[in-house]
């Protein structure tokens, strides 16, 4: 493939310029669960990401991090039923430690390279996590941002208990939800709403209607931010990579508030149309009415009209006061005021600024602490989050609220050095597992990320979920071996990407292993590589490089499998007639060089495998460095003109299968 050298130009000129130093992020799994297959997608994303950042910027200038994120209700919930079963008999902080080990060893086997996983709720993090949340939290109360509020919430009057978010589940009252679960503010797609709106509501802990009693919490003024909010989407569309789906989902919690009524109600909402606070009313061609409020309160007034004439509605999506507090003693303690004592953090904010802390906490293992800003708060460094879609509403607009608020009055999106820098949303739609969501609440449980490693490599589930397109659409994960309708003689799609690697590259390392020691005396060819080749591999790794930075990685599996298939086409003009002359040399010098760049391009995807096959060539590991990606293989050896690899034995594979897959044949 001939590539122009106009080309290679225009693109070097629109190169990605990439920040001096990056912080990547996973999300956090709750304290009570291991790892199921749609966990770990998000971690093989942002473990590829990483790894590229490290080779690409320098690994010193990258923090890889997560945790385990220990408090909330979900783990509180989940130890009560364990309790009350008699299932398990230590105490709250032993529940969460051992899912946070269970998580650390399965993360360990799928190779994701965290700089650390912290946990929120015990060693040293717990200590910093709680300076942080204090810090965060008398920062926003000073600038005027948190109002306590008297909201209602939900009552056990059999168990004479306030019940947590997950104690409580119903229908979500937002229009079009999808969701399977709602819970006392929220559902699992990750709408929120005032509990009064839930639908149907039900104890978890006595299986009766619980009723609503007043409590009192910090609320932070997100609603508020709404102008500055849309100002920052417009900026994150016309100059960063954000993808569209991200920006359109985040609009959308920015809209007025809205109530959606059927039409059937209309001439009964007419006659109380009066009584309502300044509105605009929309009747269309749909099934429902849409009556539009200048402010929340507007909403709320008008939600208590309704309800009190029996007319049936849903709300919209809009950003609603963020709750910051709850009256739950298993989580971070807010600092006491004069107006509440006593309280905790909900754990949904809490979560956010914890990346915050576990960076802090990474960075005093270096005696580096106080420099946590030059990450978090520089216009030399960006922060990439990798989420799933339910999360965009945390992640997004309340995070970003936040950030704002800790600027003081009149906060602006021009940030400066010292102030919080927006991060960058990398979200995934979802994990399909037989066509339906992926999630541990879900009827169809899909199968936990231990038990996937029972019949596949971890190599081979990566390089399949790197090819997922979760930045459009939904991925559809069918795993043969969980698929009671799988045909025994269908090919598993699993194993479709991973095969690039387990036919054709360990085809191409065994081709030139076996050449250079049956007509080289086992020395690698030496010779200087043709210019055509350079172009193509220079070519090929600047669209690799655009794809990343574009966060297009389904992309970059493309790219590989052109790339990697044209090797072995190259490989295929060698034979007897042309050993040891110099037309025969050339090829393989060709092909070393391209099999070269092939090993720092593979290197984020399947890393155990390609550092092995550097130390089987005796390459130096300077290899995987992206500002020497373009030189010749030679300058990774002590003797370019002698150097001598391993001696390869007969049908030798670098990137191995699992016997399982041998005994199925």
């Amino acid at each position: 493939m001939a590539i122009s050298i106009d080309v290679l130009n225009r693109m070097l000129d629109h190169r990605p310029v990439w920040p001096k130093r990056a912080v990547v992020t996973s999300g956090l799994p709750y304290g009570n669960k291991s790892l199921h297959c749609g966990h770990i997608t998000i971690f093989i994303h942002s473990d590829f990401f990483a790894r590229f950042l490290r080779d690409r910027i320098g690994a010193d200038n990258v923090i890889y991090q997560s945790g385990t994120d220990c408090y909330g209700s979900p783990a509180l919930e989940g130890y009560r039923k364990l309790q009350e079963k008699g299932e398990f008999n230590g105490s709250m902080i032993d529940y969460v430690s051992k899912y946070h080990n269970i998580q650390k060893k399965i993360l360990d086997d799928y190779n994701i390279s965290l700089n650390i996983y912290a946990a929120s709720a015990f060693g040293e993090e717990k200590e910093i996590h709680e300076k942080v949340s204090a810090n965060i939290f008398n920062t926003l109360l000073n600038n005027g941002y948190l109002t306590p509020l008297k909201t209602l919430q939900f009552y056990d009057e059999e168990k004479q208990t306030f019940l947590n978010g997950r104690q409580v589940i119903g229908k979500c009252p937002i229009e079009g939800c999808q969701g399977e679960h709602a819970y006392a503010d929220e559902c699992d797609l990750g709408h929120q709403f005032m509990p009064k709106e839930l639908i149907n509501p039900i104890s978890t802990l006595s299986g009766k209607t619980p009723v609503l009693k007043e409590s009192t919490n910090w609320y932070f003024n997100l609603q508020d931010f709404i102008p500055i909010l849309s100002e920052w989407l417009d900026y994150l569309e016309k100059n960063t990579t954000t993808r569209s789906y991200i920006i359109k989902e985040t609009r959308e919690f920015l809209k007025k508030p809205e109530v959606y009524i059927k039409k059937e109600y209309l001439e009964d909402f007419k006659k109380l149309e009066s009584s309502l606070k300044p509105h605009e009313l929309i009747v269309d061609n749909k099934p429902s009415f849409t009556v539009i409020f200048n402010k929340l309160s507007d909403r709320e007034h008008a939600c208590e009209i309704l309800n009190n004439n029996q007319i049936r509605f849903r709300t919209g999506k809009t950003l609603t006061p963020f709750r910051l507090t709850n009256n739950l003693s298993w989580g971070v303690p807010v600092p006491d005021t004069k107006q509440m004592q006593g309280l905790t953090f909900y754990v949904w904010p809490e979560s956010l600024w914890a990346q915050i802390s576990i960076t802090q906490a990474y960075l005093k293992r270096l005696n580096k602490q106080d420099e946590w800003k030059d990450w978090w708060a520089s216009n030399e460094a960006k922060v990439y989050q990798f989420i799933g879609e339910d999360n965009i509403y945390f992640y997004g607009p309340a995070q970003m609220g936040l950030w704002l608020a800790t600027q003081g009055e009149n906060p602006t999106i021009n940030i400066k050095n010292e102030m919080l820098t927006p991060t960058l949303l990398v979200a995934n739609k979802h994990t399909l597992f037989l066509n339906k969501k992926a999630s541990s609440s879900s009827d169809v449980k899909p199968p936990m990320a231990n038990e996937l490693l029972d019949y596949y490599s971890a190599e081979q589930i990566r390089c399949h979920y790197l090819g997922f397109n979760v930045g459009n659409n939904n991925a559809t994960f069918m795993p043969k071996p969980f698929n009671p309708l799988a045909n025994p003689t269908d090919a598993d799609p699993v194993l479709n990407e991973g095969s690039l690697l387990t036919n054709v590259f360990n085809r191409v390392l065994r081709t030139l292993c076996y050449t250079w020691q049956k007509d080289y005396n086992g020395i690698m060819p030496y010779g200087k590589v043709d210019e055509d080749i350079l172009n193509e591999c220079l070519y090929t790794t600047l669209k690799y490089e655009k794809c990343v930075y574009e966060q297009k990685f389904h992309m970059v599996s493309y790219e590989l499998d052109s790339f990697i298939r044209a090797i072995n086409k190259k490989l295929t003009a060698y034979n007897q007639n042309i050993a040891g002359t110099e037309e025969g040399k050339q090829i393989l010098v060709n092909a070393l060089h391209m099999t070269k760049v092939a090993l720092v391009l593979l290197h984020p995807v399947a890393p155990k495998s390609v550092e092995n096959v550097v130390e089987f060539l005796k390459l130096n590991k300077n290899i995987f460095d992206w500002n020497t990606i373009n030189n010749p293989i030679y300058n990774f050896v002590e003797n370019p003109t002698g150097h001598t690899p391993s001696f390869l034995e007969p049908k030798v594979d670098f990137f191995k299968r699992p016997d399982c897959q041998f005994e199925n044949k």
